[in-house]
């Protein structure tokens, strides 16, 4: 077996070691291989042509992924021998691709002693320099889930994160490997401010990466708000309503939901994009100003309806005055359905009934003169 001297000689040899003892082998005459020094001159040669052909010849790869910062001709090359280690190229960033012509790197290859590369027609070589990446939807859930319940927030999927800086994805070394944490957590309730240090491990014993952001974060709550404008007294429905979240401080504790709103009047004008709040909403009037209304007169075994013209509005339950237009007088009554106010007689008064109770005994008594004793009793 050569010596690791002898078969880096061979090595860059090979190709021309090759091709003298196949030519001397087959094209020298009898005459001059006759004799034993001939012979051994024969069976030399062919040793060393077993040999050459027994070492692999080096071949080019056309597509390299690393993981270091350094490229290395065994990362480049197959069969590269004790070459293999000699670092040539700076990587590309993590999770970059960057590409080295064949050409060029052939002649670095030639400086390190290694000649015969096989290049199968490569023209360049692409070199990937794998990495983890972090997501910036993954970032932002990990610093929600630190800020969570911080300072009065509440829980990490209402929270709204603005950052400083645009977040984009983050490319890190492949040793990176270990978890994501929090290491240092700042919020300020007063300015929304927060100040997140995030820390990755790593499997390589080398310290772990960190990675700090600031922004701000602000509590959401789902609201309904308005997609269009809206005038006074306007009926909602479903299509004038779109659900959003907002800030909770824009929108109050109590959010008013799309069951709440459909169906519902609003109090005011009020313009699209407009978070609804109770406060402005109220039940639609099922008697308008001016509407001819039906007055109902309902009692046991009666049922009476009469033309009336109310003369304010009202919704259901609302006590609301109409002009009875058959005696032309002004009675109240209550809201009961749309365009129907009812006038139902009041229940009678029932008085209630006395506990019967015995006549009252009268009791007269008199004294004597001179005495504090009474004298006698008369009973009535």
């Amino acid at each position: 077996m050569p010596g690791k001297k002898e078969e880096k000689l061979i090595m860059a040899v090979r190709p021309l070691l090759v091709a003298v003892v196949a030519g001397a082998l087959l094209a020298a005459p009898a005459p001059v291989l006759a004799g034993n020094d001939a012979a051994a001159r024969r069976a030399d040669l062919a040793s060393a042509f077993r040999t050459a052909a027994a070492i692999p010849a080096p071949v080019l790869r056309g597509r390299v992924d690393v993981t270091d910062k350094m490229v290395r001709i065994g990362d480049l090359v197959d069969n590269a021998g004790d070459a293999a280690q000699i670092a040539i190229y700076r990587a590309p960033d993590p999770g970059t691709t960057g590409t080295l012509p064949a050409a060029q790197l052939l002649d670095v290859l030639r400086a390190h002693q290694v000649i015969g590369v096989e290049t199968h027609g490569i023209g360049n070589v692409a070199v990937t320099r794998l990495a983890r990446t972090l997501d910036p939807d993954d970032v932002e859930l990990q610093i929600a889930v630190a800020l969570e319940h911080r300072n009065g927030l509440g829980d990490a999927r209402d929270l709204l994160l603005t950052f400083d800086k645009d977040l984009k994805a983050i490319h890190l070394d492949a040793a990176n490997n270990g978890a994501v944490t929090p290491l240092v957590t700042r919020f300020d309730p007063r300015s929304g401010r927060f100040d997140v240090t995030l820390e990755v491990g790593n499997d390589s014993g080398a310290a772990p990466t960190r990675l700090r952001f600031t922004g701000t974060a602000v509590e959401t709550v789902e609201a309904a708000v308005l997609a269009r404008d809206v005038d006074r007294n306007t009926l909602l429905k479903s299509s004038d309503i779109v659900i959003e979240r907002r800030p909770r401080a824009e929108v109050g504790n109590n959010p008013a939901s799309r069951d709440h709103v459909v169906g519902m009047q609003t109090r005011r004008q009020m313009r699209a994009g407009q978070a609804l709040h109770g406060i402005d909403l109220t039940r639609p009037d099922l008697v308008q100003r001016d509407q001819a209304v039906t007055l109902i007169y309902q009692t046991a075994g009666i049922y009476l309806t009469v033309r009336g013209k109310a003369t304010e509005s009202g919704t259901e339950g609302d006590v609301v005055s109409v002009l009875n237009l058959q005696s032309n007088r002004t009675i109240s009554g209550v809201v009961v359905g749309r365009g129907q106010v009812s006038v139902s007689p009041a229940a009678p008064v029932v008085p209630h009934r006395l506990a019967s109770v015995e006549p009252a005994v009268e009791t007269t008594a008199s004294f004597s003169a001179g005495s504090n004793a009474p004298a006698s009793s008369k009973t009535e």
